[in-house]
């Protein structure tokens, strides 16, 4: 195979299965195993969960740095580059790290298909094994029980909050989602569940393991400023890092939390009086908690820049907030396969009271005729999927302040 840059080899990772998710273990475990990466010497935490799983990997990982760990960590997906996924304290790897993992996953796979979760799984992983992590800290990308992450014995783990996505994968309600996102526990296991109000399943599953269990307001209950996170997930990484001797005091916590960002996540930007809040929310419970948030935070008149991928419960995201927005840019996301086109997209608003429907044919598009029909004082707010904030966020972090 001809040498390859990192562009080359993400371009190839989206060939090499027929499908985006195919969940399952064997196939990658039987890569892992080749590689000698399925075990990493260091002190494993994996996080699974609906929302809150990368607030809760960035807040621990800030934590980390503070007390001088040194800390790994693998998040999915990523908002500019691909490299953002694999971080060395705090550092995301270097093209080059990137591609010889990818050469040698490609060579040991030895023709077994892989998605390219997968694939970027393992490359993670033959990473983590040669740095020098004392911590690495995994986030599952999907589900938990047949998610490639969850062939790694964690130390321990966390589960935040549990709501119906990704339903097609991962079952219709959320006791069947809790159970597969339970699927990362082991026997014995500490667990800290950051979710106030888990499923039974996950309650069940819990006692047949014997987990030892720390909960939400019973056994961490932290008190942490009004941040725009949620202050469950801070909480979680906090009370990780005691049970792994190395949580500073809660007023250095809080400190520490106060300077934390996560990009897309509730980021603002303006621009000659225009105010920008981009959040990667892209189901109903993630709207449901940006909703909160602009009734609380945001006053004035909002428009909304709005996509979506076809699998999600779209009727309820809309009927969530359609009457925090004066109106709406809509747009289609033509280089995403599960996106719904901003025609279909148009059709959901009908008989609601939405105020000002407008549909754009993409989001460079959707962000010019949003800033062009805007007043001072306005807040575009850019939510409904990932890859709309992707798209987006170099655009507004090239041309836009950051508040």
């Amino acid at each position: 195979m001809p040498e390859m840059n990192l562009a080359a080899w993400l371009e190839r990772l989206e060939t090499l299965h027929p499908s985006d998710i195919e969940l399952g273990l064997d196939r990658v475990l039987q890569v892992a195993e080749a590689l000698d990466c399925v075990s990493l010497p260091a002190t494993v935490v994996t996080i699974a969960g609906t929302n809150g799983k990368g607030s809760t990997v960035a807040a621990l990982e800030s934590l980390a740095l503070l007390a001088d760990k040194r800390v790994a960590t693998y998040t999915s997906p990523h908002l500019i580059s691909y490299n953002e996924r694999v971080r060395i304290n705090g550092i995301p790897a270097e093209d080059e790290t990137l591609v010889r993992a990818f050469e040698e996953v490609e060579s040991a796979r030895a023709g077994v298909p892989l998605t390219y979760f997968e694939f970027g799984t393992l490359a993670a992983l033959l990473i983590f094994k040669r740095s020098d992590a004392e911590l690495v800290i995994l986030e599952v990308g999907l589900g938990g029980r047949l998610d490639a992450v969850n062939i790694v014995d964690p130390d321990c783990a966390v589960i935040t909050s549990i709501s119906e996505d990704h339903q097609a994968w991962l079952g219709e309600d959320r006791e069947t989602i809790g159970m597969e996102k339970a699927g990362i526990l082991r026997a014995g296991l500490p667990v800290v569940i950051a979710n106030p109000d888990p499923p039974q399943s996950v309650l069940k599953r819990l006692q047949e393991l014997s987990c030892d269990t720390a909960f939400h307001d019973t056994e961490f209950a932290a008190q942490f400023p009004d941040w725009p996170l949620r202050s469950e997930n801070l909480a979680a990484a906090w009370r990780v890092a005691e049970h792994l001797g190395f949580a500073p005091d809660i007023d250095s916590a809080r400190a520490r939390f106060a300077a934390l960002e996560l990009p897309g996540r509730l980021q603002l930007f303006e621009l000659d009086g225009l105010r920008v809040l981009v959040d990667v929310a892209h189901n109903v419970a993630a709207v449901d908690h940006l909703a909160g948030y602009l009734e609380k935070h945001v006053t004035g008149r909002r428009l909304a820049l709005f996509a979506a991928l076809s699998d999600k419960d779209i009727h309820a995201m809309i009927r969530s907030c359609c009457g925090l927005f004066d109106s709406w840019y809509l747009t289609g996301l033509p280089e995403v396969q599960r996106a719904l086109p901003v025609s279909e997209l148009a059709g959901y608003f009908e008989g609601l009271d939405a105020g000002e429907v407008i549909q754009c044919s993409d989001p460079v598009r959707a962000l010019e005729r949003a800033r062009g029909d805007s007043r001072t004082g306005d807040t575009l707010v850019i939510f409904g999927s990932f890859y709309t904030v992707a798209e987006l966020l170099p655009i507004l972090q090239d041309e836009w302040s950051s508040t």
